[in-house]
C-alpha cells in the first residue's frame, strides 16, 4: 500500500532553524554569560531642545550611578561619557531574553557659538542627565521698535508760514 504525504517546503527551514537554535544555544553557554553582556556598548535617547534663553539635552540614562557619568566641555564640544554596569548577584540566574544594554557609552555634540560655556550645568534625576546649556546674552534676541514715518515728514505736514 502507497502512502501519500502531502509535502511542505517550509518544514525543512523549521527543523533546519531549530538546530542552528540549539547550536548557538549549546555554545553561548559555554562562555561566562556577564562577559559577553558586558562587552557591548550603547548610545542612550536624547531630546535636544532650544528656546530663546538657553539649549537644553534630555539624556535617558536609567540605572547608571551618578558618580559613573562624566559630563564634559572643550573647544565648543560637549562630550557626555558613562557606564551601565551589571549588577551581579550570588546566585546563577537562566536569562532567556537581556533588552537592557549594559556596557560604556560616549555621546559627542559641537555646541553653536551662541552658548555660554562657562555656565553649563547638569542635573541628574529620575534616570534622566539633563544639561542645560544658557546662552551668552548678545546671541539672546532683541525686540526692535519700529517707527512709521519720521521727524521730518511730521514737520512737512504742520501749517506753512507765510511771509
Amino acid at each position: 500500500m502507497t502512502v501519500l504525504t502531502r509535502w511542505e517546503p517550509f518544514r525543512e527551514f523549521a527543523t533546519l532553524q531549530d538546530r542552528m537554535n540549539r547550536l548557538f544555544r549549546q555554545s553561548f553557554n559555554d562562555v561566562g554569560r556577564d562577559e559577553s553582556l558586558t562587552s557591548t556598548s550603547f548610545a542612550p535617547a536624547v531630546d535636544v531642545y532650544e528656546d530663546e534663553h538657553k539649549v537644553t539635552l534630555k539624556i535617558e540614562v536609567p540605572g547608571i550611578d551618578e558618580k559613573d557619568i562624566n559630563v564634559r566641555v572643550e573647544n565648543n564640544t560637549l562630550t557626555v561619557q558613562g557606564e551601565r554596569k551589571i549588577e551581579k548577584e550570588e546566585k546563577e540566574e537562566n536569562y532567556r531574553r537581556v533588552e537592557r544594554q549594559y556596557g560604556s557609552f560616549t555621546r559627542t555634540f559641537t555646541l553653536p557659538t551662541t552658548v555660554d560655556t562657562d555656565k553649563v550645568s547638569a542635573n541628574y534625576e529620575k534616570g534622566v542627565l539633563n544639561i542645560t546649556l544658557p546662552k551668552k546674552a548678545e546671541a539672546k534676541p532683541k525686540q526692535i521698535k519700529v517707527n512709521v514715518g519720521s521727524e521730518k515728514q511730521i514737520e512737512a505736514k504742520g501749517p506753512s508760514k507765510a511771509a
